[in-house]
């Protein structure tokens, strides 16, 4: 289906719609794949004969009337409730037009439901596909690294929430496990119930501020929850007890410890906010054990790194970290 009107609305919006059914009231399998999107999913949108945006889904599809702002339809869309899903985008500085590759492009391509055919051209009977992992790769090597790019700002932008309702979707759609298991796991992804105890085990204090009252403390991950598995997500090993405002230069990668205790600081943290908070450079907080070492290298190249990290305090001296890959999340590609 050719959406070509909809697209600046819909970028601007931050959202798709689609009715839930065609005109005659008949299924559509584009329209029902609206509510199989999940947070994290990555969203190609298609404009004008070429992938000119990349999304990310914020959400999963909720009912929702056709926005004002699509213009006219049939009298049915307009008065039938369709499907919305969040989606933050942002428009590709090299857009890609699949004719030029079409070549390339047509070994990968799903044997039904493709968004593009053979030739290159837009499937115009296609609203929105999953593509197999072949396209995947192969679209994202046409887009040289723009995908990756795109993903992991807008990701950052939500402060990593996007990736962690992914990792919960997942959880709450296991049937290995039953429902008291689930609420324990997704109550450490809050820092709360059996992690937050099994982190006080190990941990007295926030190392950074040296505050004891534990009701002004967070339990934070080393390793992010959202890439934990079952053990890793208990585990009192993997968590610190932090002042809020240092769990927030935590989470977000401005700053980390390497294992003597040493405190590392991103090239991208303003030095006035270390000032005004009373945070001085350099500082140690203290030796970690071993068990707590292995989760603490995985911040420093997953999540520090990932944050221009790299630089230790003032006078410390020592090498930089090295910088880190994107996540990767599914790819779905919808065509205007």
């Amino acid at each position: 289906m050719n959406h070509r009107q909809t697209y600046p609305r819909e970028l601007e919006g931050e959202y798709l719609w689609s009715p839930k059914k065609n005109q005659n009231g008949a299924r559509n399998l584009s329209y029902d794949n609206m509510i199989h999107v999940m947070p994290g999913d990555i969203v190609l949108s298609f404009a004008d004969a070429a992938i000119r945006a990349v999304g990310v889904a914020l959400g999963r599809a909720r009912e929702a009337p056709k926005p004002p702002e699509l213009g006219s339809a049939s009298d049915r869309s307009e008065t039938s409730p369709g499907w919305q899903v969040p989606v933050r985008f942002k428009e590709l500085t090299d857009p890609l037009r699949p004719k030029d590759h079409a070549s390339q492009l047509a070994p990968v391509l799903p044997a039904r439901h493709s968004p593009i055919r053979a030739s290159g051209d837009v499937n115009q009977g296609v609203f929105l596909a999953a593509v197999p992992e072949p396209m995947v790769d192969r679209l994202t090597e046409l887009l040289a690294g723009q995908v990756e790019q795109i993903a992991e700002s807008i990701t950052r932008t939500t402060g990593g929430s996007v990736v962690d309702d992914a990792a919960e979707e997942r959880i709450l759609q296991r049937t290995d496990i039953g429902p008291t298991v689930k609420k324990t796991l997704l109550n450490a992804r809050r820092g709360q119930g059996l992690f937050r105890v099994n982190v006080e085990r190990i941990e007295r204090k926030c190392r950074v501020t040296g505050l004891l009252d534990r009701r002004h403390l967070r339990a934070r991950h080393i390793k992010p929850w959202c890439i934990c598995d079952d053990r890793e997500m208990l585990d009192g090993f993997n968590g610190l007890l932090l002042s809020p405002h240092v769990d927030h230069l935590f989470d977000r990668g401005y700053i980390s410890f390497s294992d003597p205790g040493e405190l590392l600081v991103s090239k991208d943290l303003n030095q006035a906010v270390l000032m005004s908070w009373g945070i001085a450079l350099p500082r140690n907080i203290g030796r970690f054990s071993q068990e707590q070492c292995g989760y603490l290298e995985y911040h420093r190249v997953q999540v520090f790194g990932k944050s221009n990290g790299g630089r230790r305090g003032p006078s410390s001296g020592g090498p930089e970290e090295p910088g880190a890959g994107v996540i990767g999340e599914p790819l779905v590609v919808r065509t205007e």
